[in-house]
């Protein structure tokens, strides 16, 4: 039995395939996935489990340089990006159109969907290194 918090099988194993720059996103319960792109649906009920639960666990064993968030969630979730930059203090943000973040998330090596319900609760992590 695994030690370390995310023991959902199928998101570790992904995190453990990642590497230096590769990316995982995470988001909401509405954000449509490309085809071919792997959902990971954790998704149980409204807001269950939320992003940042599922963000904050998910920051227990990946190591992120950088992330990428839709320029709209400034205006449209204001409270989810204070949560997001506290959670992630000294981590590059870049923003993009939110029809951009939707294309890229064919990139992904997996769509992790939570229960939340609020607007523009997406993000794309940058994997970094641990050395």
């Amino acid at each position: 039995m695994k030690k370390t918090d995310v023991i959902n099988s199928e998101l570790s194993t992904v995190i453990a395939n990642m590497g230096h720059m590769d990316w995982l996103s995470i988001g909401d319960a509405g954000m449509p996935v490309p085809m071919g792109t792997k959902k990971i649906d954790l998704a149980l009920s409204k807001d269950l489990p939320s992003f940042q639960q599922v963000l904050k666990n998910i920051l227990t064993e990946l190591e992120v340089q950088k992330i990428y968030l839709a320029e709209e969630i400034k205006t449209q979730n204001p409270e989810q990006l204070s949560e997001i930059k506290n959670t992630l203090p000294n981590v590059a943000i870049e923003y993009v159109p939110h029809t951009q973040l939707k294309k890229d998330l064919a990139r992904t090596h997996a769509f992790v969907r939570t229960g939340e319900m609020t607007p523009f609760s997406n993000i794309i992590l940058e994997s970094g290194v641990t050395f």
